[in-house]
């Protein structure tokens, strides 16, 4: 793997509008998400996905497995201002109902929405109103035939079949697209989003798909995307957990920034804790993450445990906190501001962070 020969992917890429939103050429990498209510129940659905929204989700994807979910379309793009993509298995008609009610991208797998005539129909709906379609194959549902002609499921028969399925759409006359392969297997997602790079143009959504639960999810999804995303590929991501979807954005996110793909957002670094530690730095640390969630700043700030490494780490940090006994130091700058009661150590930094702000 080397980062400058692939680091180029991401700037030659074909730029894809989603809405309001472009993707491809350069374009900064979006987060995406997925909603997990009824499409159908329009009012969770647009709760949900406000919820989303605050948590920086910037495109949020909707199940259609019915022609009443089609329909409440419509209606959840009113309330909503991130771009939707409709996501649609088996049937043909709820691609082409979707796109006439509103969704601004589709996702589909031309090998399971019927014949060449079908797919031909969603094509032509797309042109009309020029939506993209984003083509995604999963390992799953790898046909068979490519499943015995490279002896399994492999990275080299993903490949193979996203590309036979965008030629197919090509053949139709219509380019307007983004290719998307998942694997719950990481490495060999990895592999095929290396070999996809090297054979297309068109822009990558990402995921590491069915990868768990919070903490399974979460290290299988940081080490498939951190490697992909590194190699200068993917201009969409999704983090795929089982549970709530906001988790999925904050993941995400985090994930970009570290890379230094994204900018903004309060960054919390903190010690493991060990015997030395004298405050309750566990609570305490998790207590600054959340409070800072809605602090439109770009810092980092450090919460530690103890006076051995404390001080010096706090004081590489835009602001920090030290603990002792009891009571702990805050650090601003480099600088001690001053000692603080533990009990008061939150309310004060705060105080601080908001002084940015000024």
């Amino acid at each position: 793997m080397q980062q400058g020969g692939m680091q180029e992917h991401r700037t030659r890429t074909k730029v894809v509008h989603i809405g309001g939103k472009a993707i491809g050429g350069g374009n900064p990498v979006l987060i995406q998400s997925m909603t997990n209510t009824r499409t159908e129940d329009v009012a969770a659905t647009v709760e949900q996905i406000h919820r989303l929204e605050k948590a920086g989700c910037e495109i949020i994807r909707c199940t259609v497995p019915t022609m009443e979910a089609a329909l409440a379309l419509g209606e959840i793009k009113k309330q909503i201002s991130i771009p939707l993509v409709a996501d649609i298995h088996f049937d043909y008609k709820m691609a082409v109902a979707a796109i006439e009610n509103g969704a601004d991208k589709i996702r589909i797998n031309p090998g399971n929405i019927g014949g060449k005539d079908k797919v031909a129909a969603v094509v032509k709906a797309a042109r009309e109103r020029n939506i993209p379609i984003r083509v995604g194959v999963n390992s799953g549902s790898l046909e068979k035939e490519l499943v015995e002609k490279y002896g399994g499921v492999t990275a080299e028969g993903i490949v193979e079949s996203a590309l036979d399925k965008v030629r197919m759409i090509e053949e139709l006359g219509y380019d307007n697209l983004v290719i998307s392969i998942k694997s719950s297997d990481v490495m060999m997602c990895i592999k095929a989003h290396e070999i996809l790079a090297g054979q297309t143009n068109y822009p990558l959504h990402v995921g590491i798909t069915e990868s768990g639960t919070l903490l399974s999810g979460n290290i299988k999804s940081g080490i498939g995307l951190g490697v992909i995303l590194y190699q200068g590929i993917g201009d969409t991501i999704r983090v795929s957990l089982t549970g709530d979807p906001v988790e999925e954005v904050k993941s995400a996110k985090l994930i970009l920034r570290t890379l230094g793909l994204r900018k903004g957002g309060i960054e919390v670094v903190s010690c493991p804790t060990c015997g030395r530690t004298k405050i309750d730095l566990i609570g305490l640390a998790n207590q600054v993450e959340r409070m800072v969630a809605d602090i439109p700043l770009d810092l980092k700030v450090a919460v530690m445990g103890c006076a051995v490494n404390g001080p010096g780490e706090a004081k590489e940090a835009d602001i920090g906190i030290a603990g002792g006994i009891g009571e702990g130091l805050l650090i601003k700058k480099g600088e001690i501001i001053k000692k603080v009661p533990e009990d008061q150590l939150l309310s004060a930094l705060r105080e601080e962070l908001l002084s940015f702000l000024l």
